[in-house]
């Protein structure tokens, strides 16, 4: 028999973490969640709640979960999108049409029982933080805030009447410390420019992270703002969002440009500690943390590319251009040799530009949306 649970001890969250630990223990290139930040969402720690509310849910077989996912709510997407939905994330499952039409069955039921006309996700919380499922590339290793998962995953969506929104790619630029040609070369900008328009490229420092982060939240809304799965940052939910960042940032992969003394345009990478987060399991407390650490320096030879890009008023100039020749400065000094960029959507013409001309495509990505009747 296969049933629907609540995820109401710590015995039951416990088994709803280690679901991942069976489906993907022959699976090198899974990267786990944080269980930190998973105990979190389900004590309803995080800022994003006063928007919401969130319910863990296992779906079990004789005793032992097969299939998990979250149903939880956020008003400021459902003003954005015009719609009130159910939203689900972190969901898993094991390759059985039974077990994922019960877990089907839990979220239609949970989306009448609160007036959400469709279902949305996997999204962990939201579209423009993490989740969604991966299409192709399955043999690529995935990395920490982006999803990864089996490749019968999208044909068990569809199977139940899911249709793909959202749909995008991660991508990944390898040998960054092959290159000979100049930086210059690479991504050209005229010089006279950077002069006549008082153009600065300044990196990160986080003795200033506070201040920094309301310099990107600015930029991030507005640049942002135009795509349909985006809802607005606040000040608490990327402070939130970022948590730890200051010990782990390499302050060269952080860039800032201003213009005329105003912030214009930025590109936010981090070093990839994925093989770290495989190897305590995504275990990071905080002597998990001071492990890493300490040895930090092991994992600064791959990076990530979170989030970048141009407020509106300043975009088709060619910023992006410029922060890309002297983040690539940054790489070749600091021994970097791959890239790997976090989920674009197709529809955002600018940023699957960029990404094309830095890398190719890692993973396809996609969403799901289903009406409930």
């Amino acid at each position: 028999m296969v049933e629907c649970r609540t995820v109401s001890s710590s015995r039951e969250l416990a088994d709803w973490i280690a679901l991942t630990d069976t489906l993907y223990a022959d699976t090198p290139q899974f990267v786990p969640p944080a269980r930190q930040q998973l105990r979190q969402f389900h004590a309803r720690k995080a800022p994003y709640f006063r928007h919401g509310s969130i319910e863990l849910l296992n779906i079990v077989r004789d005793g032992t979960v097969v299939a998990r996912t979250t149903a939880h709510t956020n008003a400021k997407l459902d003003a954005k999108l015009g719609r009130t939905q159910l939203l689900f994330g972190f969901t898993e499952f094991a390759d059985d049409d039974e077990v994922f039409a019960e877990l089907v069955r839990a979220l239609v039921e949970r989306a009448r029982r609160t007036g959400a006309s469709r279902l949305l996700g996997p999204v962990n919380l939201l579209p423009n933080q993490s989740g969604g499922v991966v299409t192709s590339g399955y043999s690529e290793r995935g990395f920490v805030d982006s999803p990864y998962n089996h490749a019968y995953y999208p044909a068990l969506y569809e199977r139940h009447g899911f249709e793909r929104v959202f749909e995008g790619e991660t991508f990944i630029l390898p040998g960054l410390d092959r290159g000979t040609k100049p930086v210059e070369e690479l991504f050209p900008f005229d010089p006279e420019r950077i002069e006549r328009e008082r153009l600065e490229v300044r990196h990160a420092n986080r003795r200033r992270l506070k201040e920094e982060l309301a310099l990107i939240r600015g930029m991030l809304n507005a640049s942002f703002a135009q795509l349909d799965y985006y809802t607005e940052i606040d000040e608490d939910e990327l402070a939130y969002q970022v948590e730890g960042l200051g010990f782990l940032l390499d302050e060269r992969l952080a860039l800032y440009l201003f213009k005329d003394g105003v912030p214009v345009a930025f590109i936010l990478c981090i070093p990839d500690i994925s093989l770290f987060v495989q190897k305590v399991n995504g275990n990071l407390s905080l002597a998990n943390q001071l492990r890493l650490l300490l040895t930090r320096g092991r994992y600064r030879s791959e990076a990530i590319c979170v989030i970048q890009g141009t407020v509106p008023a300043e975009q088709g100039k060619g910023y992006l251009r410029l922060l890309t020749r002297e983040l690539l400065r940054n790489f070749r000094a600091g021994g970097y040799h791959t890239l790997r960029g976090t989920f674009i959507e197709h529809e955002n013409v600018a940023s699957s530009t960029y990404a094309d001309r830095l890398g190719r495509p890692l993973h396809g990505v996609t969403f799901y949306s289903r009406d409930v009747a």
